[in-house]
């Protein structure tokens, strides 16, 4: 595979903190541009993030001394020095639209770390794993553009993947209803512990705007496409709950499934479903992707938070406490790594999954 120049918009962020970290040894993006607001252009990435830096590891030295452009005022300059850019910034959803547009018009590829675009119809939300046949939209949104290789391809909502894949191989056994409850880390408000000291000891039973990506986000994932846009599933129906609580990584679901009557798969056919499970990541052997997508644990006390939520590198999937329910069918707990698997990890494994169909090219 050759090498690709990469931007990072919103580059001082917690999730911007993490594309720079993915991006400091992979084998096939080369960090070449951050970009952020105003306040923070001009300055070096270290001087930038220093006071701010909220990864376990230190700043990348190739990242420490990139002057962070204007995202904004500097999109042309920025556009011209790579092949694509990943996108994490915190804006309004309608300025966010406006932003990633302009850069696919300038010819830039944008990999969306937002929700803004997630609801168009023509812009894929793909998850490599399960619904990598979206991206054949990308055609109809470069003709909508005006584009020749510019377009927006989006990662999902981060909670999603403590469940949604579970629940696609079970997809065949007529799949009609689910409720989660999913209990999120700070990180995914972009929080740590020092800067958000009233989540020590604490559980917060809502995060805006988070349970309504968690019911309808998944029906986009399951749809299919149809004359230039996604059309969205119509089951399940999924109803949800979510909690913040005080995790500093990793986002955990318990989820309660119903089946068509005659279709119930046993426990068995379930398990069997999930260690067997691989999807186009697998298949053309990503560089993030995980050997095993979805780890099963035996043990009643799993997954844990601390224990599964780096396992492959913060990639794969931890499932857990498969059993029957007195209401549903079935019910079971799941756990992913909210800023790895969920967010930056899963935009780099789409970046690569893009690049490997030839979409960067």
């Amino acid at each position: 595979m050759k090498e690709y120049k990469v931007g990072v918009i919103g580059a001082t962020g917690m999730v911007g903190q993490r594309f720079v970290t993915l991006l400091a040894n992979h084998p096939w993006f080369k960090l070449a541009a951050v970009a952020a607001s105003g306040r923070s252009a001009g300055k070096t990435y270290g001087d930038a993030v220093s006071k701010r830096w909220a990864m376990p590891e230190p700043i990348p030295d190739a990242a420490k001394g990139l002057v962070v452009l204007d995202a904004d005022a500097d999109a042309e300059k920025l556009a011209a020095q790579v092949d694509f850019c990943f996108c994490a910034v915190d804006m309004r959803k309608e300025e966010i639209k406006a932003l990633e547009e302009r850069y696919a018009k300038l010819e830039c590829p944008i990999v969306s770390n937002n929700s803004a675009n997630r609801r168009t119809p023509d812009v894929p939300m793909v998850v490599p794993e399960l619904n990598a046949e979206h991206l054949a939209v990308i055609e109809a949104q470069r003709k909508r553009l005006g584009t020749r290789r510019g377009f927006i391809a989006v990662k999902s909502n981060c909670s999603l993947q403590s469940y949604v894949p579970a629940l696609h191989p079970l997809r065949k056994y007529g799949l009609e209803r689910v409720l989660v409850c999913t209990y999120q880390a700070i990180s995914g408000a972009g929080k740590t512990f020092e800067r958000w000291p009233e989540m020590v000891d604490n559980c917060i039973p809502y995060i805006g705007g988070e349970e309504e990506k968690s019911e309808q986000e998944p029906l986009k994932l399951w749809g299919r496409v149809e004359n230039g846009r996604i059309v969205e599933a119509e089951t399940p129906s999924i109803t949800a709950q979510c909690f913040r609580v005080a995790c500093l990584d990793g986002h955990m679901a318990a989820v309660f499934m119903k089946f068509a009557d005659g279709k119930k798969p046993s426990i068995e056919q379930i398990l069997s479903d999930w260690a067997s499970f691989r999807g186009p990541a697998q298949e053309l052997q990503l560089p993030s992707a995980p050997k095993q997508f979805l780890h099963y644990f035996q043990e009643p006390d799993r997954p844990q938070t601390r224990l599964d939520r780096n396992l492959e590198g913060g990639m794969a999937i931890s499932l857990g406490r498969l059993r029957p329910d007195t209401q549903y069918d079935y019910k079971f707990a799941g756990l992913s790594h909210n800023t790895l698997r969920g967010a930056a990890g899963g935009g780099v494994l789409l970046a690569e999954l893009l690049c490997a169909k030839g979409y960067m090219d």
